[in-house]
């Protein structure tokens, strides 16, 4: 799969805005047969930075998604609300999702 991890930092006036100016882009992502996972955090040290957590099956899904319309639309429209270059990590990584984490288990 491939794993991507993307830093936004935002302007601060967009800060409180920017789950919305990425919503139908965060839906259409969802969409995409070749979508895994597409999840948005927000910084708990600065309220004007998000992270984005997103996979695809394999190198034709990214593919697809970033020649998407929906993904130029979107790149169009953060670069009008972030306040620097965002910070990517991108890589192949075996599996295909999230595998459960073996050292914290529920408590009963």
């Amino acid at each position: 799969m491939i794993f991507i991890a993307v830093k936004f930092t935002v302007r601060p006036e967009q800060s409180d805005k920017w789950l919305d100016l990425v919503a139908d882009f965060t839906t259409a992502t969802r969409n995409e047969p070749g979508n895994l996972f597409f999840e948005w955090s927000r910084s708990v040290d600065d309220p004007h930075q998000f992270v984005l957590l997103e996979a695809f099956a394999d190198d034709e899904a990214g593919s697809q998604h970033v020649n998407s319309a929906h993904f130029k639309d979107a790149m169009d429209r953060m670069s009008g609300a972030v306040a620097t270059i965002p910070e990517i990590v991108n890589m192949k990584v075996p599996g295909n999702g999230w595998s459960q984490m073996a050292e914290v288990q529920p408590r009963g």
